[in-house]
């Protein structure tokens, strides 16, 4: 993966054969996600401890939900990552509030479903150091993300303002040539792509999905 110019985030570690896969593959971020809903939450000691092996070769990405400065400060000192990921309501101002607290960049993601959807986005230019843009959950899911779905990836490639952003929602080894081909992204994520079953990551699957994009990034 190190001559490939697409990034990987590889999201929701949560044993360390899974984090030496995704490293050993070249991985450039690993998420710990950090949400009690989720089959993929971590207490930060958890993710501290798996973090200690991927320090210094791969961006460090905490993620939460509508966190309060209470739990981001507990992660931000235990486990010390790279990159704040906020994956809730967040507004603008919280934002700016949480880069100018922890001195780290902001990773603000968006739920796509339409064309519109990236409306939301413009306040948010300048003050987030990059976008991450999922697919809207299905109706009664609690989750903001990692539930396998995509969006319409043609949206993307017409957009052209939107900057510095991951693409992420429903990919897997099967359709990351299609979604690179169609959004012209050089950054991606993954979590339920690569897993056996919600919260439990397959290292199979795992070195799959970095054969695909490997050979996908040969052919961009």
């Amino acid at each position: 993966m190190s001559s490939s110019a697409i990034e990987v985030k590889i999201c929701g570690l949560k044993t360390p054969e899974a984090v030496e896969t995704v490293l050993k593959n070249g991985a450039s971020h690993i998420g710990f996600i950090f949400f009690p809903k989720s089959p993929r939450h971590l207490e930060p000691a958890q993710a501290a401890e798996l973090a200690a092996a991927a320090r210094g070769k791969a961006k460090i990405v905490a993620v939460t939900v509508n966190a309060d400065d209470a739990q981001l400060d507990e992660i931000v000192t235990v486990l010390k990552p790279d990159i704040l990921q906020l994956h809730g309501n967040e507004t603008p101002e919280r934002v700016a509030q949480v880069k100018q607290r922890y001195g780290l960049p902001v990773m603000k993601a968006f739920s796509i479903r339409e064309n519109s959807d990236f409306d939301v986005v413009a306040p948010y230019q300048g003050i987030a150091d990059r976008f991450l843009f999922d697919a809207k959950a299905p109706k009664g899911s609690e989750l903001p993300g990692g539930n396998g779905i995509s969006f319409d990836w043609n949206l993307l490639k017409a957009r052209q303002d939107l900057g510095n952003y991951m693409l992420s929602g429903g990919l897997n080894a099967e359709n990351i040539n299609v979604a690179l081909a169609k959004t012209g992204s050089f950054a991606i994520d993954i979590s339920s792509g690569v897993e056996s079953e919600p919260g439990k990551k397959d290292v199979h699957l795992i070195d799959a999905f970095f054969a695909a994009v490997r050979e996908a990034s040969n052919t961009k």
